[in-house]
Order: structure tokens, then sequence, then C-alpha cells
């Protein structure tokens, strides 16, 4: 009896510290397991007893690239407690802080993180060297994403002028339109990338879990929608979402693992997911430039999501061009509506980069919190990692792959779901 155990200990490229651990008996694979060994960070408990106007600032210390999308969602949470409804300028200006933080995400994972496994390299730095416009392009990006976040938020972590009902701050009409023509320049660079990612050879797998987004008719949802599960198109209101998405502990996980209630099915939450669920509402060169890379809906292979993330860069190229230059007409106000603190719960949902974001917050009648809970992408996708990792590893078994194939696969499998392994933790 030929028995295998792959361990691998703190995998590289991703944020945060895991294992992963396969075990392989005559071809078969008997027991997977994505080990989180990030200790307990406590964020749901420090908010507890604060007031409504500090949470967000101390939520968004909950990760440095998705920061932005942290402070958003808290603030949709305490507007939705208190009866808040903010103007259309401050939704827009909302949307251009969360797609600053896609690009900063995004530019990070699939150049820095994902590439190099397929270049055969162990890092970013030798592409420097062989693929020098790549490289350039890739950190371009990111430092393009920085500087939305910080034109829009005041700081490229951590945004300090998105406050409940509006921004203490906005750029000029000539930053709008100098930042609407840098977005402009990017888009054909994005496109490439979009034909760079599609190239690379992966494992033809098929997830059998759901994929979890937002969506919203006529609009691509980052920070409004309805989650939706994309297999059976089930929509539900954010406020209900305990009915519908179920966290679970296991033994070998210092984070939570989640899947559908109804149907106890692993589902993924991931720039995958939503092009899988809002396909008509990519821009037009979004859709363009998937189609041509051959990522269609429903794409249901995990590794996709490399694919997936570089059409967002399209699309966020394209659509914030237009909105900075809307923007930059100067209507409408982003002023902070004036409200009175209550006692209520509220409920946020966005879509981070990595995947919906929740934030579950309730408070008493000084506005002060009394329970908050937090559920991470990656919380969404630890149980479908460790379902596909399963399918891959025992693909390549029967293939005859040896251990060393099998491994570097499982890794770039596991990179292709872009977690944030210390976000995950509770």
């Amino acid at each position: 009896m030929a028995r295998t155990t792959l361990s691998m200990h703190h995998i590289a490229r991703i944020e945060g510290h895991g294992n992963v651990h396969v075990s392989i008996e005559d071809g078969k694979v008997r027991d997977v397991q994505m080990n989180i060994v990030e200790p307990a960070r406590l964020f749901e408990s420090m908010v507890v007893g604060r007031s409504y106007d500090k949470i967000s600032y101390i939520a968004s210390r909950i990760c440095g690239i998705c920061s932005s999308s942290h402070v958003v969602t808290d603030l949709l949470a305490i507007e939705d407690a208190f009866g808040v409804e903010v103007s259309d300028r401050t939704r827009m200006l909302r949307e251009l802080l969360v797609y600053g933080s896609y690009l900063q995400n995004h530019a990070s994972h699939l150049f820095v993180f994902a590439a190099p496994d397929f270049a055969g390299e162990e890092s970013l730095f030798p592409l420097a060297v062989t693929e020098p416009e790549l490289f350039k392009g890739g950190l371009a990006i990111k430092a393009l994403g920085n500087e939305l976040c910080t034109k829009v938020g005041g700081r490229s972590i951590h945004p300090i002028t998105a406050v409940v009902g509006g921004f203490t701050h906005e750029m000029s009409s000539s930053e709008y339109i100098e930042m609407a023509d840098k977005l402009r320049d990017m888009r054909p660079f994005a496109e490439n990338v979009v034909d760079v990612f599609a190239a690379f050879p992966v494992p033809d797998i098929a997830t059998k879990g759901d994929f979890l987004a937002l969506h919203e008719k006529g609009h691509y949802a980052v920070v409004s929608g309805r989650p939706c599960f994309v297999k059976d198109g089930l929509e539900f209101d954010r406020a209900q979402y305990r009915d519908y998405i179920e966290e679970y502990q296991v033994a070998h996980s210092a984070a939570y693992f989640s899947r559908r209630r109804d149907t106890q099915e692993t589902f993924a939450a991931s720039a995958l997911a939503r092009v899988n669920a809002s396909w008509n509402e990519l821009t037009r060169e979004a859709r363009l430039a998937a189609a041509k890379a051959g990522l269609r809906p429903p794409s249901l292979n995990p590794y996709s999501n490399n694919v997936a993330q570089a059409v967002e860069l399209v699309d966020v190229c394209v659509r914030c061009e237009a909105m900075l230059r809307e923007l930059a007409e100067g209507e409408g106000s982003s002023k902070p509506v004036e409200f009175q603190p209550k006692a209520g719960r509220g409920v946020g949902m966005t879509e981070a980069p990595r995947g919906t974001l929740v934030h579950d917050v309730e408070f008493d009648e000084a506005g002060r919190v009394v329970h908050a809970n937090i559920i991470t992408p990656t919380v969404h996708n630890l149980s479908d990692t460790e379902h596909n990792i399963f399918q891959v590893a025992e693909l390549l078994a029967n293939q005859g792959a040896d251990g060393a194939v099998i491994r570097l696969e499982v890794e770039k499998l596991v990179r292709a779901y872009d977690p944030c392994l210390s976000c995950s933790v509770h």
C-alpha cells in the first residue's frame, strides 16, 4: 500500500501563515487540511463599548490592503442601524475607494504572489530581468491604486475622509481629471495582463462548490446590491445572512470555515464569483478582454480567479475613469448628512478585493457597540479551498505525478484563492 503525506508549512506568497496537509493512499486522496495557525485578532471584541464614530478606524486595521473595504462596510452597517441615507456622490466616492483597493490588491496578488509560480521563479524579483515590462507595469498598477485611495480616502491605507453619512474632503476638479487620464492610460496594459494570465497552463478542474457575490441588475455591485448564490440565483437580504451562510469550526484551524446553510455546500467569494454573478454588468471592454481570454460564465475552474482579477483591472480602469470625469463636474454633495445615533442592529456588505465582506454591528441608544460580527472573504473560501485541493491532488496522483509536482500545483491553487489568513481569524 503506497502512502504519501505532503505537508506544506507556511505556504509562501500569501498573506498570513497557514499550512496544508494532503494524505494520499494508492492514488486516492484520503484527507486534506487547511491549517490556519494565526492567533485570534479579537477585532470584534475591541469595538465593543466604543462609539460608532471610532469603530471604522479600528476595523480598517484588520487588513492593510482591504482597509478601504472594511471602512466602507462598517459605515454601511452603522448607517443601516441608524437609518442614514447618503447621497449618490457619496456612494460613487465609496466605490472609487473600494476600486482603489482592487488595484492595490490585484496587482500585489497577480504580480508578486501568483506570477512567479508560472514563470518558474520563487519571487517577483527575477521578473525584473526576464519580464521587465510586466514587472514595471505591475508596480505601476499598485502605485495607481495607492494614489487613488490617497486622493479619495486621505491616505493609501486606513482611509480617514470616509465617515458616517459622507466624506470630510474631496479632491479638486483638476485632480479628478488627472486621475481619470492615468486610468485611461493604464487600460492597454491591464488588457495585456488578462492575456498573459489566461495563457498560463493550469490543471483542468471544475469546482463542485457554489459562488457568492453581491448582485445588482445594471450595476457591477461592490458597495450595493444583494448577496446572491450563483448556481441557483438565490438572492437574500443582507440582514438575513445568517439564514444562508453558516460559519463553523474545525479542529485543525484557528479560523472559522463557512458553507451554505441550506445545502451544506461549499462556496467561493472572489473576483471569479463576481464575474460569474455579474457578467452582464461588466464594462464592455472588460467583457471583451475576458471573452478573448476564454473566461465566460459559468467559469468553474478555481485557478481562473487569477484571470478574473486581471479582467477586473480592465473594468476598474474603464469604470473609474468615467466616475472620475463625472465627479469632476462637481454635481451633488458628499458632505456628511445629519443623523442621530440610536439603538439598533445594522449589517453592511461589500465586495472587498478578495470577495464578499460582512460587518454585523449592534448599538445601544448612545451609539456604542454592544456586539459585532465580521466575516471576511477568506472565511467563506477555506472550505471550498480544501475541497478543490482534494480534487487537484487526486487528479495529479492518478496521472502519476510525483510529490513535488502535486505540492506545486496545490500551492498555486491556494494562491489562486488570494487568501488573507490573518484576516480570517476572529
